[in-house]
């Protein structure tokens, strides 16, 4: 059974009873049970959830710890022959010292080891320092316990098949330098935490924080399992706080405050980890003691295998269907913030060359009205006057009604200089000139339209004393979707870095937020009103003659494949160097077809095997067929993680094969 680089995680918060072993060892088994029909590898437990944390000075009790060495051997009995791997908490004695713990419980190997907590807190409500010794800097040493011999140590890593994990222990994290940064850089992939945190107003804000950023730092998995109800409220309260992070994104969280058992699961992606690892530079294997991390003590314990996850069945995590488009709560902040870094990077080119306009083609299609957007918000920024901005219209053979009077009407409403050129009499004379067919509607005649286009822009630059500002976007650089030295050339491209799917999505907020109810010049519907026609029109590059009715024949997306398919497989295949095999897997969950309440605009999110497969197969020859457009691109802002400038995050040959990855591809798409 595949498992794609998954492993299946949980946090499973049970009822305790303070001080009561055997009916805590109950509730743990019977949470056990249910991790294993989740299909869950990897099972994390609270602190001291053996014995609970409010235990007090109980723990100087002799029977109490006799009692949770008793009831770690019932639950290790438990486990036996199962395919899961258990973490728990207990108290545990060694060398006339006691010690708070994690044990680490494998169904096919026992008791793996055990891991003391290495910070102690002994602040404001907490004095632990009154029970438990400090596990931090203490040798490996063998030990019995609890009917097993294993290592007791910090420094462990514990592996289940080829995933890695190491453990903290609550106030762990909260430390300048919590003991996951080292295992990690050991080679964890995942840190395990067995907490204790009581609430307070407000911490669990930070607390979450704390998580989100050690994930993010360590570019791991971390699942975070707190002490919940039936925990002690003489003076504190525990809510059972349960997280799952990966590289700072929240996969999974639990309710807290809960009065009954309560599990989290998510599935880690780990091959995703070890690529972010492998691409950042910075993540090396030097300490802070300019060490490397081999030389420091640290003990691999292989835990078994993970259990026998049908991920293709189902897949505890959500995977996206539009990775590149905002959404939740911050969604506003997320589009202010794009569109503030397109328009000061303009400003920045226009002010630092002296230019004396911004010349831009306008066609009426999203990825150019988005661009005049961002002149027009550069201009004001420079205290410019909008007739600066220059924007041009160049209707030729395929350009409808629709689109020509968007265009205009934009450009009115808006307050720029607007210029009409016709290019068919220049088309035809060239096409009489170079002997072409015109009534042949190949490629020469398709591409000689939009280099006569950029020729006319890069003219009337010169002009005006201006540059031209490029409107293709990233898509349209990932498939090649350009005319070499025509569309593909610009002075500035200030949609290089934003794919199309977020041009929609950039477009209607700004016409919700920036441009609403905007009227101007003698155009009697709103910047809004257009921008909202514009978003709903087809998109084309109107270079093939428009139908009878006078409607766009030239549908992009028949041609070339759905956008959102796309920039599926765009960031994927680059932000995380998956595999076409895996990303056919990832797409499939995403555009099943199950119910989703609200789609972005113009997109279904719903596609079969079939589709997704073909439209796999052109994104991957095409990606590779159209590298030397990429490779010699005009200068433009990088927006998200993903960029193809080859001044930055992508170099590759143009003349590398596509072979493997079709083969690939073509291997995962035969079977079912």
């Amino acid at each position: 059974m595949k498992d794609y680089g998954f492993i299946r995680t949980a946090a499973a918060v049970p009822v305790v009873r303070v001080a009561d072993v055997e009916a805590n060892v109950k509730g743990i088994c019977g949470m056990i049970d249910r991790a294993c029909s989740e299909e869950v590898s990897l099972v994390v437990f609270p602190e001291l959830c053996v014995t609970g944390y409010s235990c007090g000075d109980l723990f100087g009790q002799n029977l109490l710890v006799d009692r949770a060495e008793e009831g770690v051997r019932a639950i290790a009995a438990h486990c036996a022959g199962k395919k899961i791997t258990v973490v728990a908490g207990a108290p545990v004695r060694h060398r006339s010292a006691l010690y708070n713990c994690a044990i680490v419980i494998s169904g096919e190997s026992g008791i793996c080891g055990i891991v003391p907590k290495s910070y102690i807190p002994s602040y404001n409500e907490f004095y632990e320092t009154r029970w438990f010794a400090s596990g931090a800097g203490m040798a490996p040493a063998g030990m019995d316990y609890a009917g097993g011999h294993c290592v007791i140590s910090p420094e462990q890593i514990f592996r289940i098949g080829r995933f890695g994990f190491c453990i903290e222990i609550c106030e762990d994290l909260w430390t300048p330098v919590p003991p996951s940064s080292f295992r990690c850089l050991q080679g964890a992939e995942i840190t395990v935490n067995l907490s204790a945190s009581n609430e307070i107003l407000g911490k669990h804000v930070y607390r979450r924080q704390l998580v989100s950023q050690q994930s993010a730092r360590t570019i791991s998995g971390y699942v975070y399992c707190s002490a919940g109800f039936g925990e002690s409220t003489q003076d504190l309260v525990y809510a059972g706080a349960a997280m799952i992070y990966e590289n700072g994104t929240l996969l999974a969280k639990g309710e807290r405050f809960g009065m009954e058992p309560s599990m989290t699961v998510a599935d880690i992606d780990c091959e995703k980890l070890r690529t972010l690892r492998q691409k950042t530079g910075t993540y090396s294997c030097i300490m802070p003691d300019g060490k490397p991390a081999g030389n420091l003590a640290c003990i691999h314990v292989r835990a078994g295998e993970p259990a026998d996850t049908d991920f293709s069945k189902s897949l505890c995590r959500e995977i996206h269907p539009h990775p590149f488009v905002p959404g939740g709560e911050e969604t506003g902040k997320r589009c202010r913030e794009i569109i503030s870094t397109q328009v000061l990077a303009l400003a920045t080119r226009l002010s630092h060359i002296g230019s004396r306009t911004a010349v831009i083609g306008i066609s009426g299609g999203l990825d150019s009205s988005l661009a005049l957007l961002v002149c027009v918000l550069a201009a004001d920024r420079l205290g410019w006057s909008r007739d600066r901005i220059i924007g041009v219209t160049m209707p030729g053979y395929g350009t409808t009604e629709r689109t020509r009077s968007n265009a205009e009407d934009l450009m009115d409403v808006l307050g720029v200089t607007s210029r009409k050129i016709p290019i068919t009499a220049a088309c035809d004379r060239h096409f009489a000139d170079i002997g072409h067919d015109g009534s042949v509607h190949d490629s020469t005649y398709e591409n000689a339209q939009a280099r006569e286009r950029t020729q006319i822009l890069m003219d009337i630059a010169n002009q005006t004393g201006g540059i031209v500002v490029g409107t293709g976007d990233l898509s349209e650089l990932a498939l090649g979707w350009a005319t070499y030295n025509g569309d593909h050339i610009s002075m500035y491209g200030v949609n290089a870095g934003i794919p199309k799917t977020l041009v929609r999505h950039l477009v209607r907020w700004a016409a919700e937020n920036s441009f609403a109810d905007k009227k101007a010049g003698g155009c009697a519907r709103s910047a809004k009103d257009i921008l909202m026609d514009i978003i709903d029109t087809p998109i084309s590059p109107e270079l093939l003659p428009a139908d009878g009715d006078g409607r766009i024949s030239q549908v992009t997306e028949d041609l070339v494949g759905p956008y959102e398919l796309h920039d599926f497989f765009l960031y994927h295949f680059f932000r995380f160097g998956f595999s076409p095999e895996k990303i056919l897997f990832l797409a499939e969950k995403a555009f099943s077809g199950a119910s989703r309440n609200e789609e972005p605009d113009g997109m279904t999110g719903h596609y079969d095997r079939k589709t997704i497969v073909k439209w796999l197969r052109v994104f991957i020859r095409r990606f590779f067929t159209q590298q030397f457009k990429r490779s010699c691109l005009p200068d433009g802002p990088k927006i998200g993680s993903v960029s193809l400038s080859p001044r930055g995050d992508w170099r590759m040959p143009s003349d590398a094969w596509a072979d493997s990855f079709l083969d690939n591809l073509e291997s995962a798409a035969g079977r079912e």
